[in-house]
Formats: C-alpha cells, sequence, structure tokens
C-alpha cells in the first residue's frame, strides 16, 4: 500500500464513538447472557466457594468476549460495527487484513494504553499516522473506510441487474 494522506487516518473522537457503541453491543450481550445464567443459578443453592468460582468463570467469559469480538470483526472485516457506523476500517501498516493474534495484540493494547490515564491514546493526536499505543504494539493503523449505505447499494445491484437483463439493443419496430 502507498504511503497514505494524514487525512485518510482515523482521528480520536470518530475512534472513541465508534468504541462506545462497540462496548454498547458487548456489554448488552454480556448483560443478557449474565441474567439468563443468574435465573439459571438462583434455583440451585450453591456453596459460597461454588459461587466464587462460577463468577470468576463468567469474568473470564466477558474478557474472552470482548477481545474476540474486536479480534473477530477485525480479523474478518477490519471493522466492528462501530467502526462501520463511524465508516472507519483497521488495517495492518501495509494495508493489509488484520490476522487473529495481531488482533488479540491490538486488544492488549488497548488496555494498556488506558492504564496511564489514557495517556497511549493522546499520540492519536499528535502522531501522522494517528496511531495510539496498541497501533503501534500490533503494528496496525484505522482508516477512513467510505461506504454506500445499505440502500443505496441493493439500488447499485439492482441497477447492474438490470441492466445485464437488458437487451444490448432496442428493438426494431416494423
Amino acid at each position: 500500500m502507498s504511503e497514505r494522506a494524514s487525512a485518510d487516518y482515523a482521528g480520536l473522537a470518530t475512534r472513541i464513538v465508534a468504541f462506545v457503541i462497540d462496548a454498547a453491543l458487548i456489554d448488552l450481550v454480556a448483560l443478557v447472557v449474565a441474567a439468563a445464567a443468574a435465573l439459571i443459578v438462583s434455583l440451585f443453592h450453591f456453596p459460597n466457594d461454588v459461587q466464587t468460582v462460577l463468577k470468576v468463570i463468567g469474568g473470564a467469559a466477558y474478557i474472552i468476549w470482548a477481545v474476540g469480538y474486536f479480534a473477530g470483526f477485525w480479523s474478518a472485516t477490519g471493522q466492528t460495527p462501530g467502526n462501520r457506523v463511524m465508516q472507519i476500517r483497521v488495517v495492518t501498516a501495509d494495508g493489509d487484513r488484520v490476522k487473529v493474534r495481531r488482533g488479540i495484540v491490538r486488544c492488549v493494547g488497548l488496555v494498556l494504553a488506558a492504564l496511564p490515564l489514557f495517556a497511549g491514546y493522546l499520540t492519536i493526536l499528535f502522531d501522522a499516522k494517528r496511531r495510539g499505543l496498541q497501533d503501534r504494539l500490533a503494528r496496525t493503523v484505522v482508516v477512513e473506510a467510505p461506504q454506500l449505505s445499505i440502500a443505496a447499494t441493493k439500488r447499485a445491484q439492482r441497477r447492474a441487474a438490470y441492466d445485464s437483463e437488458a437487451p444490448a439493443t432496442p428493438l426494431a419496430l416494423d
């Protein structure tokens, strides 16, 4: 991939909004699963030690779910649902697709960037490629990915299908 202009890199505010959307989706699913699990567990009487183990398992499942969400979407399409709404995409520094392992490294970087009072995210404001700590660790960049709306895409597909079915030359009338 050629060197991109800095205008093509996603800024901090756009990335924050995308992250908030993703966090809401992650937490919504986790809340539904936790409520269902709590309802089922409430039917049984477990000793305190077992309850503690179940809570630890639930916490571990939440972490696996959150990491899997980000790494899965980044490796599959480069976009989480929040990124899609904000029209941005995560790619490698070379412009290739992010692989799962690199996505996991980037998730670890998200946490590390937040630890020192979110200082790892401030570099997005000053870096020419708008990279935060997580991007440097995973060797990724976040680029703008403008796309047609779903309705516009469907219209274009219908037009292309219609054009391919229509006769190439008009029928001559006798």
